[in-house]
């Protein structure tokens, strides 16, 4: 049999508002000795992918890293892999910001490294049919996804060792599946089931077999570095694969040479997709629960085989409905995007845009992602920083429009110091409250939410930390060891500033932190009617009931400054309560003196090294009596 073509490909990471300390200990754990150690065993040519923001961190911290790159790309050893400059779901994005971020990562290559790349890392494998006309424009000649895309379009397994075609609007591109077995045999497993599986495929006369994964594994994963590194692996699997050579049962191969010398199987139309697990966290709890039922009963043999592509979870936008937070600052960097373009497209503006579509902080799965305030605020800071340029020297004004984009309409107040979003539909709550100067939205808090691993782990028996002789665990069997004895804190609401109830008098600080208070009425989700008008310098928006049981008035300053005044029908229980959630300090006065109750926002949530508690801000409700029948508020950015 010819040898089998085996690509070796690397895809290393870090988002845009990761602590410095994690990059540096990246680059000490994984990225240095992975070089490394592809130098001693020689298991060149390699892919490399190296996202926008550690290539911008490396490039002003450790220059000579990239030197060394630049140097085996050069030489033909190392092939470099597009994406989104800034590592954006793709997807998600505007069409024309779809290009724009390819082209920037063509340029950045070309520059810094003096090569020209042609195929393309998709960021989480989202894939989408349209997307072929997009990567085609920005120059790609092939993409890669999983074979799973493949898979859920009908092939089969025995189809996906080549390359195929695809196409939109009659624009072509090459797309490569990606090879799952590979995926999980490596690292985690010893190098010898990797030989005897290439041994296979070539045995069965296949051409091609792709491993394209995370390079963080290598190292930067719980238990990794003393597997690969300590223990030996890399070195065995060096060695075993430099043998599996000699024989002639592999040669090892750029994407490039695949292009040239395989043969295209032919045409391909691939569904909306990503990859298995992706698929799985999109869905709500009561969904991703049912399929890990249905897949726990088909069994791993079924799953494995062909019946196991008909099982799916959900589209990667789906994390947009399961958190609003996302949607809103997804939505929010859209209508920025737009705006930016209308206004001639300043640079220093559109690349605040364009850093703010990065990834990590839209969604949630194994790693922390969303749940991570260091990372949704890097972003709210991108978002808030493009819109200050944007609207230098504007008056203050308002449009009434649905901004994010569920049927119900929102009022955006902005001008040259503030960027205000009330939504009527939910109480008239603040759902964004940017100030320019302080380069924050103070309403960025997550709510805390059920989410289907709380139920595993709260049934889970004794946690088996799935290690292994012969192995290491893998992520994913990291993450179905965890356990927990308590389940955590559901708010009964989404988080927002200015969200009123009617309390009873149990209503104490412990309870309302345990979520454990029922309130004898919420304004939470009640559709408000609404008023708008510009009064000298402010806009006054002013809300009500249906049943005129509460009437709340916000008065936006210029300067941001906010006053929010409330009527209520005076009631028999014993508080009128206005909660505030803020991701960081803003003065707050009540007329007339009120009770407040402070606690901290803390959610419990997956991470790569089991379950975090993370402070997502500050809960300040404000207490008046029931019986009081009004009560006033004044909101200002802190000095």
């Amino acid at each position: 049999m010819p040898p089998l073509r085996f690509v070796i490909g690397l895809h290393l990471h870090q988002p845009i508002g990761n602590f410095d300390h994690v990059f540096s200990q990246h680059l000490d754990d994984v990225y240095r000795p992975l070089l490394d150690q592809l130098e001693k065993s020689n298991l060149f040519p390699a892919v490399l992918h190296l996202s926008g923001p550690l290539l911008e961190w490396l490039e002003a911290n450790e220059p000579a890293y990239l030197d060394e790159l630049a140097g085996l790309a050069r030489s033909g050893r190392l092939e470099l892999l597009l994406s989104g400059f800034h590592e954006p779901i793709l997807a998600s994005l505007p069409r024309v910001d779809r290009v724009e971020q390819v082209r920037w990562m063509h340029e950045a290559i070309a520059r810094r490294f003096g090569v020209e790349a042609a195929s393309l890392w998709l960021t989480e494998r989202v894939w989408e049919p349209e997307l072929a006309a997009d990567l085609s424009d920005a120059g790609v000649e092939a993409v890669l996804v999983d074979d799973r895309h493949f898979l859920v379009a009908g092939f089969s397994r025995e189809q996906l060792h080549t390359w195929y075609l695809t196409e939109s609007d009659g624009k072509r591109v090459g797309v490569f599946p990606i090879d799952e077995r590979l995926r999980y045999l490596i690292p985690f497993r010893p190098p010898e089931e990797t030989a005897e599986y290439l041994r296979g495929l070539n045995r069965a006369g296949h051409s091609m077999a792709l491993l394209a994964d995370d390079g963080e594994k290598f190292g930067g994963w719980p238990g990794t570095k003393e597997w690969v590194y300590e223990k030996g692996w890399f070195d065995r699997f060096g060695t075993t694969i430099r043998g599996l050579v000699d024989e002639g049962t592999i040669v090892l191969s750029t994407l490039a040479d695949v292009l040239r010398e395989v043969p295209c199987g032919g045409l391909a139309y691939l569904p909306t997709a990503s990859y298995r697990e992706m698929e799985g966290w999109a869905l709500p709890p009561d969904p991703q629960l049912r399929l890990a039922a249905l897949e726990k009963e088909l069994g791993t043999e079924r799953l494995d085989g062909p019946e196991g592509s008909l099982v799916r979870g959900s589209h990667w936008l789906h994390f947009l409905v399961k958190y609003p937070e996302s949607n809103r600052m997804q939505k929010m960097m859209v209508a920025l995007s737009r705006l930016c373009r209308e206004r001639g497209d300043p640079p220093e503006a559109r690349r605040a845009v364009a850093r703010a579509q990065c990834n990590d902080a839209y969604w949630h799965g194994v790693f922390g992602g969303l749940y991570l305030p260091h990372l949704r605020n890097a972003l709210w800071h991108e978002l808030v920083r493009a819109e200050a340029l944007l609207r230098r020297d504007e008056p203050l004004t308002w449009e009434e429009l649905d901004l994010d984009s569920d049927g119900a309409e929102e009022i955006w107040v902005h001008g040259a110091h503030c960027s205000i979003v009330v939504a009527p539909a939910r109480g008239g709550a603040i759902e964004v409250l940017s100030h320019f100067a302080a380069g924050i939205n103070y309403a960025d808090v997550l709510t805390r939410r059920r989410e289907a691993y709380h139920d595993e782990a709260l049934t889970r028996g004794q946690a088996d930390a799935a290690q292994r002789s012969d192995g290491t665990a893998s992520i994913h069997d990291l993450e179905n060891s965890l356990r927990l004895d308590v389940r955590p804190a559901i708010d009964p609401h989404d988080r927002a500033i200015g969200v009123e109830r009617l309390l009873p008098a149990d209503a104490t600080a412990e309870a309302l932190e345990a979520a454990a208070v029922a309130p004898v009425r919420s304004w939470a989700r009640e559709r408000m009617s609404v008023t708008v008008r510009t009064v000298d310098t402010e806009v006054r928006i002013l809300l009500a009931a249906a049943d005129t049981s509460l009437v709340k008035e916000l008065r936006i300053s210029p300067d941001g400054s906010i006053v929010i005044s409330w009527h209520w029908t005076p009631s028999a229980a014993r508080w009128f309560s206005s909660e505030l959630s803020l991701a960081a300090p803003l003065q707050a006065v009540a007329e007339p003196m009120a009770e407040l109750v402070t606690y901290p926002i803390e959610t419990v949530a997956k991470s790569e090294k089991g379950f975090d508690r993370t402070r997502q801000g500050e809960s300040l409700t404000f207490l008046w009596p029931a019986s009081q029948g009004s009560a006033q508020l004044i909101l200002s950015p802190s000095r």
